[in-house]
């Protein structure tokens, strides 16, 4: 498709982006990649500026040096396209505790007037100081916005505080709070699966939905994220935000329009529907666990205590069961599960069907009985969707049926490159479109969700059990939903 009829390859309005945390891991390997691409298809126009911000004193070369580096690792690897990428950056020095470093950034904008946004690719704790400190040197406009990653809190309590100081500059219009996940083509496809297409949401119901899986696995371990990953766990790293959103996206009821906040509504409906997981909940119906060592394709890797340098009690693993409490998914089973150092690294959900009513065909399944129907959503690797469906065996013999895939791989499909996730978000943000960035009421929600969970483990579940590393998580899991009569779906 070209550019004229994509709007993701449309270009954006000129802008002027400030990336604070321009020195730091997520800018050098999504960040500036993500606005190269941009870039080099002509998304950006020519007159934009990126204004890369960090603590340490450097010149514009400086900076464009060490960043030449970095990107030299990108897909990208014409060097005329990257100079004129990095002929757009310009350095500035700025400490967030400090708010005269942020008067500088005044006469950079003074007699510009157009889309200025923030990006705060920092920790959280700084967020509020660089808001207020960016109000005081008068940069911030109606037409400002700022983006914040997640985590937005550790609680629901740390959540409201941070968006209350955040809220103080600048106004819930402005504010994108970014989930890279919500970016990936196949989380946007779900929207179109689901309401685009009458032969899947007539059976989207407990009439015909047996129940549903999404799992998040990992084959990696800490990496360079120890000093986050262990004030955090699996559960309010990725059950809260990556999870959740991809859940809402699954159940939610069909908005009136592909509005922002008609989606967002609905999103937010399904939150306060889920089912609570409180006190002894949490023994059946919650799973925690920590990888030890064990084996990763072939080869050896250490438990996370020894990764991390001393024990912990941190769950590297989560798996949980809940349901919606709605008319539409009244009594459908919903097991999650997610975890690090892992079998394999793939992010799927799978939706089972109710099985015929009356089988003519007992006993004639290649083990013996009828597999069900299953709608696989296979977010990475190789994304795309599976429809199971029953088949006959060829050949003259005895009637046999086995399982057979309706394979839709968006690679093979769709020969156009797809925007990186990042790519999309970013350019999202500077055209004003704030669908796939979470509202306040979401993070809210989700947090009010998550938060029994965490007081339920606190007091009765405080040791996680144990898997190897290499492997599905630990086998309280396969307990808990097997007690159902239903085992984890495995690609």
């Amino acid at each position: 498709m070209s550019p004229a009829l994509d709007p993701a390859r449309s270009p954006v309005p000129p802008f002027d982006l400030v990336l604070f945390g321009a020195t730091g891991d997520l800018a050098g390997r999504k960040l500036f990649p993500a606005l190269l691409h941009r870039c080099s298809e002509g998304v950006i126009p020519d007159d934009s500026r990126i204004i890369a911000v960090g603590r340490s004193a450097m010149s514009d070369d400086g900076f464009r040096a060490q960043l030449r580096v970095k990107l030299q690792k990108a897909e990208i690897k014409d060097p005329a396209a990257i100079e004129t990428f990095l002929a757009r950056i310009v350095y500035r020095a700025i400490d967030a505790d400090d708010p005269a470093s942020f008067l500088p950034l005044a006469a950079d904008f003074e007699g510009v007037s157009r889309v200025r946004a923030f990006y705060l690719s920092v920790a959280p704790r700084y967020y509020s100081a660089i808001c207020h400190h960016l109000a005081s040197a008068g940069v911030v406009t109606p037409d400002s916005r700022i983006v914040v990653e997640k985590p937005i809190g550790t609680d629901l309590a740390s959540a409201r505080a941070t968006m209350d100081a955040i809220a103080e500059v600048f106004a819930e219009r402005q504010t994108y709070r970014i989930d890279h996940y919500l970016g990936k083509e196949t989380v946007q496809n779900l929207l179109v699966l689901r309401f685009a297409n009458t032969i899947f949401e007539r059976l989207w119901s407990n009439a015909d939905v047996d129940h549903i899986q999404i799992t998040c696995a990992e084959e990696v371990g800490l990496e360079d994220r120890a000093g986050y990953y262990d004030t955090s766990g699996a559960l309010r790293d990725m059950v809260q935000n990556h999870v959740l959103q991809l859940l809402c996206l699954l159940t939610m009821e069909p908005p009136n329009t592909l509005d922002s906040n008609a989606i967002r509504d609905e999103k937010v409906r399904i939150l306060k529907a889920l089912r609570p997981i409180t006190g002894a909940d949490v023994l059946t119906r919650t799973v925690r666990g920590q990888y030890r060592a064990g084996s990763v394709d072939g080869q050896p890797v250490k438990a996370y205590a020894d990764e991390l340098g001393r024990d912990s009690t941190t769950e590297t693993f989560v798996a949980l069961h809940t349901e919606i409490d709605t008319w539409r998914w009244s009594k459908v089973p919903i097991y999650i599960r997610t975890g690090k150092r892992m079998a394999g690294r793939f992010s799927e959900i799978v939706v089972t069907f109710k099985p015929v009513p009356h089988s003519i065909f007992d006993r004639l399944g290649a083990d013996g009985h009828l597999a069900p129907n299953r709608l696989v959503i296979r977010l990475q690797p190789d994304d795309g969707m599976q429809l199971v469906t029953m088949a006959k065996i060829p050949g003259s013999g005895r009637l046999r049926l086995r399982e057979t895939n309706l394979d839709l791989r968006f690679g093979e499909q769709f020969k156009d490159r797809a925007p990186d996730a990042y790519e999309r978000l970013l350019t999202d943000v500077l055209r004003g479109e704030q669908t796939l960035f979470m509202r306040r009421d979401e993070v809210e929600a989700a947090w009010a969700w998550i938060d029994p969970i965490e007081q339920g483990w606190r007091e009765r579940m405080q040791v996680p059990h144990f898997y190897p590393a290499g492997t599905n998580g630990p086998s309280q899991a396969i307990g808990m939903i097997e007690r159902d009569g239903r085992s984890w779906y495995e690609p």
